[in-house]
């Protein structure tokens, strides 16, 4: 059958899939910490509840779904947004990001009004706003736009950068048994054993750390913030986060469309986008009320379950629990942090590639029609404003209160030109080619006009 596992995690044993999982740790890791670097935010409390987030998630989706949350990108812009507003009131970045988290915590809200939908109208009429050509083209954006950072890391060493890449091609193309399905593991180790060699890692952070250490403290969590509110920040802090989630709701559904995609399992009926938006909206719920960012489904790690071929959930449970362990290991994040930002660089470029051309397999595989007009329209402005927005001059749109990302404007304007323009005939569930752009089971038989 097409999309088949190559590989069942079952007949592995134990220790294989123990380096499994490490290696969706590895793959997620390096996105995961910058985004609280670059916020401010908990590195440990950010692994620590991206562990139990992807937990969570497997919960609610009856333990099928293959995905790892980790922190999300998304939500950068209105974290800067309100980190300023808070410094002009004259608070400190500290006190100002629990702010920031109350407002990803009403965000995160907004994933259950969506799954309340799902299951009040069933998915046929709200998934019409999310046919094939609006998810395909945000798919293909998600890798481009995230591609800019890993041609940055891949800057600093193209060398070792490189080594990372080459170690990956060859594990995966050539490799035997276990070596072929830890492309990504061998990789980031051989490329770090190498700087290292080369005296291009600085490990003095890691002398430093501590063995065991508390993940998060509770003056930097969104329940610090009513000790002694300010109301109007609060509020501020709402308006600007919470139009963000649409966008990431939308980047939800096509992950979802390429975890589904990549495995040939339908999970947007079984168990269901409304699980699984309801597994993503309290994993982000939960994060922010504790300090961490915001979690969404991780492409990196699709990425990995399309190189290996092994889409057993089990493996990313796996890969859950040594997050949730290492996160009360301080050394282990500073050995992780001294990692080359090369490697990372390397590891990102090849992750990042496999999302954009699942997003093409989905449009080809759905038979997505771009000689009609309305369709080219709608997924050249998609494609163009992720991608502009992003590398434009400001990364962003500052709108009233808000600033959106690139990709949020384009999902907002892809899901609404879909809607008013003429022409739309998508409706799910209505043929077997494969829900939202996924080609799900490979059976498919054309029907005769097909032919």
């Amino acid at each position: 059958m097409k999309n088949q596992a190559i590989f069942d995690a079952r007949t592995l044993g134990k220790p294989k899939m123990a380096l499994l999982g490490l290696q969706h740790l590895f793959a997620m890791f390096g996105a995961t910490v910058l985004v609280p670097v670059i916020t401010g935010l908990s590195v440990s409390a950010t692994l620590l509840f991206a562990g139990l987030g992807t937990l969570i998630f497997h919960f609610l989706t009856k333990w099928k779904v293959p995905a790892f949350l980790g922190s999300s990108f998304a939500f950068l812009g209105g974290y800067a947004a309100v980190t300023q507003m808070g410094t002009e009131q004259g608070l400190t970045l500290a006190e100002s990001l629990p702010y920031a988290c109350i407002g990803v915590v009403c965000a995160g809200l907004m994933y259950f009004i969506l799954a309340g939908l799902f299951a009040a109208f069933g998915p046929n009429k709200v998934m019409r706003f999310f046919p094939p050509v609006v998810t395909g083209p945000i798919i293909i954006a998600i890798g481009l736009t995230l591609s800019g950072s890993a041609i940055s890391n891949c800057n600093t060493n193209w060398w070792i950068a490189l080594l990372a890449i080459v170690i990956i091609i060859v594990c995966n193309i050539w490799g035997k048994g276990m070596i072929k399905i830890v492309p990504i593991l061998l990789g980031v180790l051989g490329s770090y054993i190498v700087a290292a060699c080369f005296g291009l890692c600085d490990f003095s952070g890691v002398k430093e750390a501590a063995w065991l250490g508390t993940p998060f403290q509770m003056q930097n969590t969104a329940f610090a913030v009513f000790k002694s509110p300010n109301w109007g920040l609060i509020v501020a802090a709402i308006i600007a986060i919470l139009p963000i989630s649409l966008a990431t709701m939308v980047e939800h559904i096509g992950d979802m469309c390429a975890i589904s995609s990549t495995t040939g399992v339908n999970y947007l009926a079984d168990p269901g986008l409304h699980r699984t938006l309801m597994g993503d909206g309290l994993a982000t719920i939960l994060a922010s009320l504790f300090g961490a960012p915001a979690n969404t489904t991780y492409g990196e790690n699709t990425g990995v379950l399309n190189l290996t071929r092994v889409f057993d959930p089990r493996v990313i449970r796996i890969a859950a629990c040594f997050a949730i362990i290492l996160s009360f290991c301080p050394k282990f994040a500073a050995l992780i942090a001294a990692m080359p930002a090369s490697t990372i660089g390397g590891v990102s470029l090849v992750l990042y590639g496999m999302i954009s051309a699942v997003g093409v397999r989905n449009l080809v595989e759905n038979r997505v029609d771009l000689t009609e007009s309305r369709n080219v329209i709608i997924t050249a402005l998609i494609l163009v404003l992720a991608i502009g927005i992003k590398y434009g001059a400001n990364d962003a749109i500052s709108i009233g209160f808000t600033s959106l990302s690139g990709l949020a404007v384009a999902a907002l304007v892809g899901i609404i030109l879909n809607a008013i323009l003429p022409g739309n005939t998508y409706q799910f569930h209505d043929n077997d080619r494969g829900d939202m752009a996924v080609n799900f089971g490979g059976a498919h038989k054309p029907k005769e006009e097909d032919k």
